[in-house]
């Protein structure tokens, strides 16, 4: 395809979560990647300030991946992952229980975020219908809450477009309320101090329900898709004791959070609070292969080893399960983050990030800063009658200025790959304030 392709040459092309038409009439496209950096068919060179999408946590083209994968394929390109099992599958899984907190040891390989949040929703069914608590089936999710697109994701999700086409499909769910209020909270630098009674609306859905019928709380640690919505603190401490108390599964979705995004491998230890189930993909294989994990505590793979040795436990599972190709960069991936100490990097920038993004305090339309790690969030005054506008012009102008960024509606979502350096932080904010002044 050339540099400037033809209306015709994208139109077979429904692209996902795109203004389609917008798109094709002014396409923005991507043609290589090193490093910090994207290149477009053209030549432009564009920062990458958002990992790709939250996943290229050690940065573009790293070698050590692809010629993993290269290996692999000349090996073995595909083995059946039902009732056989490959070598890289079982030493990948004790690579990553390696890194998870408390006794979350066994895992369950998916190809997706949107897949482990099915797999995760499944097992803690099926885990209390083993124990003998059948009714356990109600999911709780939360307002603003992302979980992907599978029917199950969408059901416990809580963003209103990811709902309105398709509805709830799983019947009696129920959500907590929304952590963000900028009433209280505006330009809190971290995690907020104001908001920790929130997870007490916990106790307002198990006294409507019944805690017999609950099965889980699933929450992300730091909702992303939703604009970067942080929890405050002593709130996720408090989901984990509601829970203990009436005896529900609490899973946290770290597809984004997982592998370094906050400072350490996982929100769960970010906030030193740990859940029954920890939902991941994306840097995972530092997005180079489709992959998602779903990490359980010892307690729930226990429960399920019973009766014939020869009977299945768990009826559920993937033709892609634990991938040959996505285990090796997987294994690739994952030496890449211990040898360079990337899991633990963004706790030695979070101060500068956080200093650089909150010098946009006082730029035009900026009514909020929020960011934890290295993830940020800068939400936007919306245009009178025109909510998301101002969000897009932003991400097109970046664009063209050299910069890749995410819009959320009016929230510009920042997360850069774990491998920036000072430098590149004080680009992104400089480039992100001329944007701002030079916006209606």
């Amino acid at each position: 395809m050339s540099a400037k392709p033809s209306r015709s040459d994208l139109e077979a092309l429904w692209m996902p979560f795109t203004a389609n038409r917008q798109f094709k009439a002014n396409p923005r496209l991507l043609a290589r990647a090193e490093g910090m950096y994207y290149w477009t068919p053209d030549g432009r060179k564009i920062l990458d300030g958002v990992a790709g999408l939250w996943c290229v946590n050690a940065g573009h083209g790293r070698r050590e991946i692809s010629e993993a994968v290269s290996r692999q394929i000349a090996t073995m390109e595909y083995a059946p992952p039902f009732q056989m099992g490959h070598p890289s599958a079982f030493e990948l899984a004790n690579e990553l229980v390696k890194l998870t907190p408390g006794d979350l040891d066994h895992v369950f390989f998916t190809n997706s975020g949107s897949e482990s949040v099915d797999t995760a929703l499944k097992i803690a069914v099926a885990y209390h219908r083993v124990r003998g608590e059948g009714a356990r089936q109600r999911l709780i999710g939360r307002e603003k809450g992302y979980h992907g697109v599978g029917f199950g994701g969408i059901s416990v999700g809580g963003m209103v477009n990811n709902r309105k086409f398709f509805g709830a499909m799983l019947p009696g769910v129920d959500h907590l309320r929304h952590t963000l209020d900028l009433e209280h909270n505006a330009f809190s630098r971290g995690i907020p101090e104001w908001g920790a009674h929130l997870a007490e609306d916990l106790e307002r859905l198990v006294a409507l329900h019944d805690a017999s019928t609950i099965a889980a709380v699933i929450v992300e640690p730091v909702a992303g898709s939703a604009g970067v919505v942080l929890p405050p603190k002593g709130y996720l401490q408090r989901l984990r004791e509601i829970c203990d108390k009436h005896g529900i599964l609490l899973i946290f979705d770290e597809v984004i959070t997982g592998f370094g995004r906050l400072g350490a491998p996982f929100g769960a230890q970010y906030f030193d609070v740990l859940p029954d189930i920890i939902t991941t993909a994306k840097g995972l294989t530092n997005g180079a292969v489709p992959m998602g994990a779903v990490f359980v505590r010892k307690h729930i793979y226990d429960t399920f080893m019973n009766g014939p040795e020869n009977a299945i436990e768990l009826f559920h599972g993937y033709t892609y399960s634990a991938h040959p190709v996505a285990c090796a960069a997987g294994l690739a991936t994952q030496k890449i983050y211990r040898d360079e100490g990337l899991l633990t990097r963004g706790a030695a920038l979070a101060k500068q990030w956080e200093d650089a993004l909150h010098s946009l305090r006082e730029a035009p339309h900026v009514i909020d800063i929020r960011n934890v790690g290295l993830v940020a969030g800068i939400e936007l005054q919306p245009r009178a009658g025109a909510p998301g506008a101002r969000g897009y012009e932003m991400l097109v102008k970046a664009f063209e200025r050299g910069l890749l960024i995410r819009a959320t509606g009016d929230i510009i979502a920042l997360s850069p790959p774990l491998i920036i350096e000072p430098q590149q932080i004080d680009e992104i904010v400089t480039v992100m304030r001329e944007l701002l002044d030079s916006v209606d």
